[in-house]
């Protein structure tokens, strides 16, 4: 098994006190509810690419209002986690609007669409195998 990455574990604790900073720090009425879905940090510790869902959300002016939002905020985030993580440098901040979670419900409806037509379709020739009496034994 091998250790993790000094960026993996600097990643780790930057999205855990980012989620609470976001949601108890950052006093903007614009700002929805906000969830880090991730944080990937470069090797160099000079930029954290941070990916955020927004609940219910999929209005692309809305998700990008938030994202202004959490940007403008990104000094002052910044500023938290130097005093919450012991670090020489915090790492530049960059939020995302991570699209996996809504890729992933639109291919999850698009397979229960799937089945359920699916479904439907073999209802349909188990009735008309029964009226021409195939379907019986």
């Amino acid at each position: 098994m091998r250790e993790f990455k000094r960026t993996d574990r600097v990643a780790d604790q930057l999205q855990k006190e980012l989620a609470v900073l976001i949601q108890r720090e950052v006093k903007d009425p614009r700002l929805g509810m906000v969830t880090v879905s991730g944080v990937t940090v470069s090797r160099d510790l000079g930029y954290a690419d941070i990916y955020v869902t927004l609940l219910g959300e999929q209005d692309p002016e809305r998700i990008k209002e938030n994202l202004q939002v959490l940007k403008r905020a990104a000094g002052f985030l910044r500023s938290q986690i130097a005093k919450r993580i012991k670090l020489r440098h915090v790492p530049e901040l960059r939020f995302h609007f991570d699209e996996s979670v809504v890729r992933g419900q639109h291919l999850s409806s698009l397979i229960d669409e799937a089945v359920s037509t699916d479904r439907a379709r073999q209802e349909q020739d188990g009735e008309s195998a029964d009226e021409s009496g195939e379907g019986t034994r």
